[in-house]
This record gives structure tokens, C-alpha cells and sequence, in this order.
């Protein structure tokens, strides 16, 4: 007989190999991403999608084992978290709280959070209200967590107790810290969107496509969070799969632009499109000053002899949209512009494009003529990456 609990203890029920249990706590954990990437967060926080009956339930019933939350409180924290971006009302902003309190202490910060009962009355909206959830899920968090620790256990003896410890780690780390700390605060960014996101990775795998944090707070409704070619969202793979199998429903996506090159017109769809598709615009507008300053950083060194780390300065303010930029920072960037025409004209004209889809009062028709004169002091200025990008700019449709 106790030979019989030493060897349970020792092995579990499916004797399994170091291997096995590490291919298993790997595929289980990434079994909790996706649930937390595709039901709590495109699905129930943004309303990206609807997911059928069936793998509702399921994330829903595989999340209260693994990880105890509560779609509610989930989707209310993420949600003020937009609505109140990098501000002090931001549940966990690295840029207001310090990187360090994030990335270590991000459960902490998301648990006040979820006590506060103004911030799940404005924002916990919408979310499941069903006998399960009120009676299982939300009333008895705690159960599911056990109920997986028995499992493990059972499944591979005193070894379950560290599968159990790394599933209920993995969400703490990966989105309350990771995602949240870093995904503000490290990383490349495709669009200047207002907050500070930033894309971890180009290849969003070990965190569902989350990696992807800039694109999703530039189009934070899309199902999808790849917008390059070259990125990947595991995620929006798994949503596809479920969708042709007839148990997921799309409802938006990111803008992607269209272009007509038989166009040399601007009229009201060139204005439509160019406002729908403005952050990738803004982001080709940018790759174009960068070739500008490519050509105009020799003589701005020789002629203007400025030296290295101003222009190093210089070239980083550039890149960033000018309604952003201090006093100080504007100032900093004017030194340098006024040895340069080329640079000078196409910051000015760079804030002139963003403000035709800030202009809210006008009219379309003062819109559309607004842009048309934009593309035609372009194309005029002599500067050929400003006429290409012009010509470019024209061909929205």
C-alpha cells in the first residue's frame, strides 16, 4: 500500500517522462494565452469578433481553472487601461507607474483595479451574465485554480506542483507583466498612435500575437494584430481556423489601404481613404523623411557643422508626430531645420497633412480642396521624396 502512494507520488497516473511533462505544461499554458488573447480580450474587451457557444464556454470554463478571472473585471481593467492610456488613470501605465512596478508587481496593480466598483460599472458592460458565471465563475474563482492543481497532481505525482506553479505564473508574467510593462515602454513601433505601445516581437507566438501591442493600440477594434508582412499573430491564425469551422464571426479588422493607380485626381474617396488609412499614412510619410534626412544629414554636417549627438537628437525628433514634441524638444529640432530647407519644408507640410483629418468643422468639400492643395505645394516643392510620396498619396482609393 505504500509502495503503491510512493510510486503515485512519485510518477502520477501517466508515469510520464521529463519531456512529457514539459511538452504538456507548454501546450497547456499556451492553451491559457489563446483563451485570454481570443475570448477575454478581442472577444469580450473589444468586441472584435463573436465567438459560438461552444469555445465561449470552453475559455471560459478553461480560464476559471487556470488562471481564476473573471471576464468582467478582465475586460473593465483593459478597457479603462485604453480609454485612460499612459494618464494616471491608466490601471498599469510603465510611463505614470515606473517599469519596474509594472513588470514586477502588474497582478498587484491589476487586483486594485478590479475592487473598484465605478471602474466595472463604467466599463465591465456587456460581458457573460449567465447562471454559470454568476453561480460557478465569478462566485467561486478559487475552485477552478484547485481543481486544476488536482489534476496535475494526479496526473504526475509531486511534479504536478510545478506544472501547476508555472500555469498559474504564466498569465502574471506574460500579460499582467510583460505585455503591460514592457508593451509600453521597449520595442519598435509601425504607427505614431497617441500612447507610448510598442511591438515586442514581429512573431506574436509565446504570447498569443499580444507581442503585437502597437498595431493593437492603433486599431484597437481589429480581430486581427499583424500588419506587416513579416508579422505573424498566432492569434488571428487560431480565429480563422475557428471561423471556418463556423465557430467564430469576424466583425472588424484593421483599414487596409487600396490603391488605383489610374488615379491622379483628389476627390472625396481619396480624402476617405487617406482619413481611414491615416496612421498608415503618417507611417509612410515618416519612412519618407527619413530618406530626406539621409540625403540632407552630410551637408547638414559639413556645412552647418552641427555636431553628432545633435543630429543623432535631431533625427529621433523628427520621426515623432509634431504635436507631440515639447517646447523644448520643438526648439531643439527648429536649430537644426533652419540649416535645411528640404528637412524644414517637409516637417511643416507633415503637420499640415495631420491637421486635414483633425479639421472636424469643415466641410467635406474644404477637406477635399485642403488636400488637393496639399498634393500640389508637394509636388511643386522640388523635393523628390515629398513628389513621390505625393504622386503615392494620390492613388488612395
Amino acid at each position: 500500500m505504500i509502495e503503491t502512494i510512493i510510486d503515485f507520488l512519485s510518477n502520477g497516473l501517466t508515469r510520464a517522462s521529463g519531456w512529457q511533462v514539459f511538452l504538456f505544461t507548454m501546450v497547456v499554458t499556451h492553451i491559457t494565452i489563446a483563451s485570454v488573447t481570443i475570448f477575454l480580450h478581442r472577444c469580450q474587451a473589444h468586441r472584435a469578433l463573436e465567438l459560438h457557444a461552444i469555445p465561449s464556454h470552453f475559455f471560459r470554463f478553461w480560464l476559471w481553472m487556470t488562471t481564476g478571472q473573471v471576464t468582467k473585471e478582465w475586460a473593465a481593467v483593459h478597457r479603462k487601461h485604453h480609454a485612460k492610456c499612459e494618464t494616471e488613470e491608466d490601471p498599469h501605465s510603465p510611463q505614470t507607474r515606473g517599469i519596474k512596478k509594472v513588470l514586477f508587481e502588474g497582478v498587484e496593480l491589476y487586483r486594485e483595479e478590479a475592487r473598484n466598483q465605478e471602474t466595472l460599472k463604467k466599463f465591465g458592460h456587456g460581458t457573460p451574465d449567465d447562471w454559470m458565471e454568476r453561480n460557478v465563475y465569478s462566485r467561486y474563482t478559487a475552485l477552478g485554480i484547485v481543481l486544476m492543481l488536482l489534476i496535475d497532481v494526479a496526473l504526475f505525482g509531486v511534479l504536478g506542483l510545478t506544472v501547476w506553479a508555472v500555469q498559474m505564473a504564466w498569465i502574471p508574467v506574460t500579460a499582467a507583466g510583460i505585455i503591460n510593462g514592457i508593451g509600453h515602454y521597449w520595442g519598435y513601433r509601425n504607427f505614431d498612435c497617441e500612447d507610448a505601445s510598442t511591438n515586442i516581437f514581429p512573431w506574436g507566438i509565446l504570447i498569443g500575437g499580444e507581442e503585437l501591442h502597437n498595431n493593437h493600440h492603433t486599431f484597437g477594434t481589429s480581430a486581427k494584430l499583424s500588419s506587416k508582412w513579416y508579422e505573424f499573430d498566432i492569434g488571428w491564425m487560431y480565429i480563422r481556423i475557428l471561423e471556418t469551422c463556423g465557430m467564430a464571426t469576424v466583425k472588424k479588422v484593421a483599414p487596409e489601404p487600396k490603391f488605383d493607380s489610374r488615379k491622379s485626381a483628389v476627390d472625396l474617396e481619396t480624402l476617405q481613404a487617406v482619413v481611414a488609412n491615416r496612421y498608415e499614412v503618417m507611417a509612410k510619410y515618416t519612412k519618407t523623411l527619413r530618406k530626406a534626412w539621409a540625403v540632407e544629414v552630410a551637408s547638414l554636417r559639413e556645412k552647418a557643422q552641427i555636431e553628432a549627438n545633435r543630429l543623432k537628437s535631431a533625427k529621433q525628433l523628427l520621426q515623432v508626430e509634431p504635436s507631440k514634441l515639447l517646447a523644448s524638444q520643438k526648439q531643439q529640432l527648429q536649430e537644426v531645420l533652419q540649416h535645411s530647407t528640404v528637412l524644414q519644408t517637409m516637417h511643416e507640410m507633415r503637420e499640415e497633412l495631420a491637421q486635414i483629418w483633425e479639421r472636424s468643422t469643415n466641410s467635406r468639400e474644404q477637406l477635399v480642396q485642403q488636400l488637393q492643395d496639399w498634393c500640389a505645394r508637394a509636388e511643386a516643392s522640388g523635393i523628390q521624396t515629398l513628389q513621390e510620396f505625393s504622386l503615392r498619396l494620390r492613388t488612395y482609393a
